[in-house]
């Protein structure tokens, strides 16, 4: 499967609707995304990524945050309800489990409404210039506290915090701060979240 970005436009529809088409339409499993205009449809991730991005899942359980998981996708969405963001992180720690209003948006939108996320997570693969740009802002823009970046191809684990949207542009978005180690150094996150163990991406 490609890496690289499928550009469709995306003006005359809900995005989302173009999300279903294109996911009903592939002879293969896929769940693409779309950020900052772009719909996106990640690479097929390999058994390195899978297995990674499930250990780091699995700290934060063991640390006691049961609300921790992979798999689910969420949605930004502008004040007047236009899609921004449609995407499916890696990993992350929700503020709370579904209500029904959330169940309900879901059926609506495909994905869960992206204000649940207390703390994301990504790891990259070949498109690592998906989560260290689009999706980087787009968390940014959201107002996602914290976000957790392995990235494989610079071999450093990043924890971004301080989200900044300096006006109403989501592409203008940033984290102010980036707390950054070397792959298989432990990598701090802000309270009350467990310190990363960043050693199984050593060989990745």
């Amino acid at each position: 499967m490609s890496a690289e970005p499928i550009m469709e436009p995306v003006m005359t529809q809900d995005p989302i609707d173009l999300l279903n088409a294109i996911e009903e339409a592939s002879p293969v499993p896929i769940r693409p995304e779309y950020v900052e205009g772009t719909i996106i449809v990640p690479p097929q991730p390999n058994y390195n990524h899978s297995k990674g991005a499930y250990k780091l899942a699995v700290q934060f359980t063991l640390a006691g945050f049961d609300l921790a998981g992979m798999g689910l996708g969420f949605r930004a969405a502008q004040k007047d309800g236009t899609t921004i963001a449609a995407v499916v992180p890696d990993f992350y720690v929700l503020r709370r489990e579904p209500t029904d209003l959330d169940n309900s948006y879901l059926k609506t939108h495909r994905s869960y409404p992206i204000d649940m996320i207390a703390l994301v997570g990504e790891v990259t693969s070949t498109n690592h210039k998906t989560d260290t740009g689009p999706k980087f802002r787009a968390y940014a823009a959201a107002g996602i506290p914290i976000y957790v970046l392995i990235n494989r191809h610079s071999k450093t684990a990043h924890c971004y915090t301080d989200p900044v949207l300096p006006g109403d542009d989501p592409t203008e978005a940033y984290y102010a701060t980036d707390t950054k180690v070397t792959l298989g150094d432990p990598l701090p996150l802000p309270a009350p979240y467990p310190t990363l163990d960043t050693t199984p991406f050593l060989d990745n």
